[in-house]
């Protein structure tokens, strides 16, 4: 049986893999959803200091509270930079990267730094006292590329209503990697869910500034075809996949 370190992306908090986390432990995995610093329940703790290294500390130190060896560490699309950076931060605890709908940052850059410009200036809109990023609408989501294929009005009504802003230091803030980690040479897997893979590989083979780091040996690569948000979307098949790795 393996060990889960469950990581949800932007606005979202531990609740989001409850359809995952129960399959999941039914199995008999150990199981840890996280919810980052000064988001769902953790809202209060939210202040306009939060930021890209307050996340990497909240997933370094459930580790290492939690005593956890041989991790699976989780990361769903916006948790690609926090998971990244605890990745390099203690290597010797991990057993393997998981990307879903998401992937690593480099050195040096932020979530910011992915976005176009237009989608840069959305998100400096939409922000809440100057320092939150408030939810978006399900439409502005595919606006950014986030496909809501698989979710019904129920669904989306409800996790909408789940939400709460993410402090906007984690989009801004670069990632810092530690010179000479042995993080570059575990084992990662990505999970493509918006994309289909061929198309993937093609991105891949064409040396895509974002993809081409897939191509590295220590990567294995899988498609679960549904939108952006697979823990609600086909959270059964979510947990059988990752359960598989």
């Amino acid at each position: 049986m393996s060990t889960f370190v469950l990581v949800p992306g932007f606005w979202l908090g531990a609740w989001a893999w409850e359809g995952v986390t129960r399959p999941l432990r039914a199995a008999g995995h150990e199981v840890h959803p996280l919810t980052l610093t000064g988001l769902a329940d953790r809202v209060h703790l939210a202040t306009p200091e939060t930021d890209l290294e307050t996340h990497i500390d909240d997933i370094v130190n459930t580790l290492l509270h939690q005593d956890l060896h041989e991790v699976i560490l989780v990361a769903h699309s916006g948790a690609g930079a926090p998971v990244t950076g605890a990745a390099h931060r203690v290597p010797e605890r991990i057993a393997k990267v998981v990307y879903v709908d998401s992937g690593p940052v480099a050195d040096g850059q932020s979530q910011m730094d992915l976005y176009p410009p237009q989608n840069q200036e959305f998100v400096k809109a939409h922000l809440v006292d100057g320092w939150r990023y408030g939810p978006i609408t399900w439409e502005e989501q595919e606006g950014f590329g986030a496909s809501t294929a698989g979710l019904d009005e129920e669904v989306r009504a409800g996790v909408a209503a789940r939400m709460t802003p993410q402090p906007y230091g984690t989009l801004t803030q670069p990632l810092r990697l530690a010179d000479g980690s042995a993080a570059g040479k575990l084992p990662k897997a990505l999970v493509s869910c918006s994309y289909p893979l061929a198309q993937v590989r093609q991105l891949i083979e064409q040396g895509h500034p974002y993809f081409a780091v897939l191509s590295g040996p220590e990567w294995e690569l899988h498609e679960l075809p549904t939108g952006h948000w697979p823990m609600f979307s086909r959270p059964e098949d979510t947990a059988r996949l990752l359960a598989s790795l």
